[in-house]
């Protein structure tokens, strides 16, 4: 089960003027479940993306990146179950008439559609029932279908993902909502997750790519369920310019702060959100690298201990063994590291000080945070005064269990 993460409310999901969602049960991999979607955008919106950096990228990938370069995009398709990755020039050819069928029943150009996949990798996608299930996709398009599309583009995830936030610019107001899908396959490095936003704020055009890539880092490269990169990972911003605001033009006025601020919470719950409902996850973990010489090297540092299988798994099982975590320090690849200025924390216990155990610390204040649902582990290198963060979670008997099974 998902960790502190439940089914999100409806109403509490504000629709954004100028985008409307749809879905279908098209029967892709398995039958009686949504998994198709539509994104319906109106004219005079800015479409940026930001996409996988694993170069096995999948067929999707290479058609948005294609399509986001040639500007005027007015509609996205997703579907769950087939991921098309691994699956050559076929796959591309799928890809492109995934989006000449949308385009057809639009009356758009086929480059105005960006394709987007989930699921299983290396099987053909099944083209014709996505065009079949196209119809009703458009005919369910709303406004208000935010959580239906997040329910239709989960996989292996237990609980839909999205949320939303109001703020006012220059006294207008302004709506953004977003949605995301992961809970396996997850390293983002962008740059098996997927993630939506869309705002009505007036952006210019040539600022929004800009402001993904700045969301992404801040929110989705920031998280590790298992330390793989899927081939399939995407995350898009659109904003529709209907906001009766004055056109932001730089991030840094107070305009764009705001902007940014507000959909960088939005973007941050939405990948804390991948990682709480982790395959298999009990525990959300935060760690937190401080005093470091750069952010890059707080970054690396935080990283090999979200990606320890052995500290993963002592978190899931309460078991204060937390050499290992001293250990995922020593190998993230800081050549100058000095052990005996480093200092590590569990939430509020003071486990290690100058590289080894505080004689104050005590086994049992260790093992009463382990068995806590959320964890903060705090490294203090003490060599500098940058900082990162990075949010992960345990790994369980379960997401061995999931992945065994995951094609079954």
């Amino acid at each position: 089960m998902a960790v502190n993460l439940s089914v999100p409310d409806a109403g509490n999901l504000h629709p954004v003027p100028g985008i409307r969602l749809g879905v279908a049960e098209a029967g892709i991999r398995k039958a009686n479940r949504k998994d198709l979607t539509v994104v319906l955008i109106e004219p005079g919106a800015s479409v940026a993306g930001v996409f996988t950096q694993n170069r096995f990228c999948a067929a999707p990938v290479q058609v948005c990146r294609e399509h986001l370069g040639l500007g005027g995009i007015r509609a996205m398709v997703i579907n769950t179950g087939n991921a098309n990755a691994g699956t050559g020039e076929d796959g591309l050819a799928r890809a492109r008439a995934t989006c000449v069928a949308l385009a057809r029943r639009l009356d758009l150009a086929p480059g105005q559609i960006l394709p987007f996949s989930t699921g299983v990798i290396m099987e053909p996608l099944p083209l014709e029932r996505i065009e079949a299930g196209l119809p009703a996709a458009l005919a369910d398009a709303r406004p208000d279908n935010w959580l239906r599309a997040a329910q239709a583009i989960m996989t292996t995830d237990t609980v839909p993902k999205a949320f939303s936030r109001r703020i006012v610019i220059d006294g207008a107001p302004v709506t953004i909502t977003g949605i995301s899908k992961g809970a396996g396959m997850i390293r983002p490095n962008m740059a098996t997750m997927l993630g939506f936003m869309g705002c009505d704020a007036k952006v210019d055009p040539g600022l929004l790519r800009q402001l993904a890539l700045e969301l992404a880092e801040g929110s989705f490269n920031r998280i590790t369920v298992d330390g793989d990169t899927s081939t399939n990972d995407s995350f898009v911003v659109i904003a529709t310019n209907q906001a009766a605001h004055a056109t932001i033009t730089s991030l840094d006025s107070p305009a764009g702060q705001a902007l940014k601020g507000a959909m960088l919470e939005v973007a941050r719950r939405l990948a804390q959100a991948i990682v709480r409902d982790g395959e298999g996850a009990t525990k959300f973990i935060t760690v937190q690298v401080e005093r470091g010489k750069t952010a890059e090297e707080c970054r690396k540092v935080a990283y090999a201990i979200a990606h320890s299988p052995l500290v993963k798994t002592a978190f899931f099982a309460s078991d204060p063994n937390l050499g290992r975590i001293l250990a995922a320090v020593g190998y993230a690849g800081i050549a100058d590291l000095d052990p005996n200025t480093l200092d590590l924390y569990l939430d509020d216990v003071h486990v290690a000080i100058h590289g080894g155990r505080n004689p104050a610390y005590r086994e049992e204040d260790g093992q009463r945070v382990m068995k806590q649902s959320e964890i903060t582990v705090r490294v203090v290198l003490g060599r500098g005064s940058a900082s990162d963060t990075v949010w992960t979670c345990d790994l369980s008997h379960e997401y061995v269990s999931i992945n065994a099974d995951y094609r079954s």
